[in-house]
């Protein structure tokens, strides 16, 4: 016998009068970054020998806080790149390598009293023997998968999927053709590119605690704990042939962004994190700063509340 249940799943249901978040971000970045990118492109271009046989890929870095709209970006990028240019281009985020669920609550627990490693997010809480891997294949057009990280997992805490879901890259036999001979690769998130600071600098910051209030919520060996992590990044960031950083005009927006995300995640798969754990984990942004070594291959761009470019400057 039919329930109530039943009978009215049979209904039909009224579409949905609120698109996804990311649908409401207009991109009035990429007009800026694609300039950008081919002018460091055909730079790139020009110093490789004549007639070089398939060289590495030209790798792009990519960071913004929290709900800025890099998934907008990227994907307008991505798709002009490959489209209009013609170049073989795959996008990647750094999420995909946050360790496993297992390894990250040993992580927490190994440090019980650090706020900042609790939940994902950080430095020191990506498997980076899988992602230095992962970019050596590609710099050799080596056969490799993707790993891919399912956010929703675990009510919001996250969890790494099963080898078996993950893309080939630079199999004839299995990969797409967009997966094949890359030609530029993206590497996006919010700590993409970020350095480590002398600890003299950041004990000073930390000291200043009237300017930089986030920091006085944590322990000072807990910030070096993080700064120290961040020198194992580096021999990724290294490889970078261009960078493009978005950063907020104001640091507090970057919780309601986060949350906005947070909500449209759990209304599209039922679960996501909290509103006391999206505080925590944004805790943390806005310590570190970019790479600023390398100038003349840096495109800088602030955001207003909206997520609408207000200051753009390349360094």
């Amino acid at each position: 016998m039919d329930t109530l249940d039943s009978v009215s799943s049979t209904l039909p249901t009224a579409p949905d009068p609120t698109p996804p978040l990311q649908s409401r971000i207009i991109d009035d970045k990429s007009p800026l970054c694609i300039p950008f990118i081919l002018s460091k492109i055909a730079e790139y271009r020009s110093s490789l020998p004549p007639n070089q046989p398939n060289p590495r890929p030209f790798i792009i870095g990519l960071n913004g806080v929290q709900g800025v709209g890099k998934t907008t970006l990227v994907k307008a990028l991505a798709e002009t790149l490959q489209e209009r240019e013609g170049l073989n281009t795959l996008v990647v985020s750094i999420d995909d390598f946050y360790l496993t669920h297992e390894d990250q609550l040993r992580l927490a627990e190994e440090n019980s009293d650090n706020a900042l490693v609790q939940f994902r997010g950080e430095p020191g809480t990506h498997d980076l023997p899988l992602l230095t891997s992962f970019l050596h294949a590609l710099l050799t057009h080596s056969p490799t998968h993707l790993p891919l990280y399912d956010k929703s997992s675990h009510h919001g805490l996250g969890d790494r999927t099963p080898p078996s879901t993950w893309p080939p890259i630079n199999n004839p036999a299995l990969s797409k053709p967009s997966h094949l001979n890359i030609q530029v690769l993206l590497l996006e998130g919010w700590l993409t590119g970020f350095r480590p600071l002398p600890a003299s600098v950041i004990e000073a910051k930390y000291l200043d605690y009237t300017h930089h209030k986030t920091l006085a919520h944590h322990k000072l060996d807990h910030l070096l704990f993080i700064n120290e992590k961040l020198k194992h990044y580096e021999p990724v960031w290294n490889e970078f042939d261009a960078f493009i950083h978005i950063d907020a005009k104001e640091l507090e927006w970057v919780y309601d962004w986060r949350l906005e995300q947070e909500e449209q995640l759990r209304k599209e798969r039922g679960t996501g994190m909290s509103a006391e754990m999206v505080k925590k984990f944004v805790d943390g942004e806005g310590v570190f700063r970019g790479d600023e070594r390398k100038r003349g291959r840096q495109l800088r761009l602030v955001v207003g509340r909206d997520r609408g470019v207000v200051e753009h400057v390349v360094i």
